[in-house]
């Protein structure tokens, strides 16, 4: 068994397509703008796992969403091979980080804001 998809509150899902796409370099999986549907894959695995940017008006997801935000809590965590390389390239996009790459315990961290009501956090091991 494994992951084939998973989902990403957002607060415009067509925002997020755009951002997830363009900035961050995912891929489409399937786009229908008019049904606020979008799924992204990454280009490194494009028949792995997919993210579904999910619009945040179901279920109170708004209200979790925005506490996950103001705790400072990342939503999703991308795995990154150089984390210094693609923060620097990110940050040339004008991706908003919340600092710089830092050594945990568990590998290097950095997190940035995705535009779209998120924390995300990528991780080098």
């Amino acid at each position: 068994m494994k992951i084939a998809l998973t989902s990403i509150f957002v607060n415009d899902p067509n925002v997020a397509f755009k951002f997830y796409t363009e900035v961050l370099g995912f891929v489409t999986k399937m786009h229908v703008p008019e049904a606020n549907l979008a799924i992204v894959v990454s280009p490194e695995d494009k028949d792995g796992t997919a993210l579904l940017l999910e619009p945040n008006v179901n279920l109170g997801a708004k209200d979790f969403q925005e506490r996950i935000y103001n705790a400072g809590l990342p939503y999703v965590i991308f795995g990154v091979t150089n984390i210094n390389e693609e923060f620097e390239r990110l940050k040339k996009l004008g991706v908003k980080f919340r600092g710089e790459p830092k050594q945990t315990e568990f590998g290097m961290q950095v997190i940035f804001e995705d535009t779209c009501g998120n924390l995300v956090q990528l991780h080098q091991a």
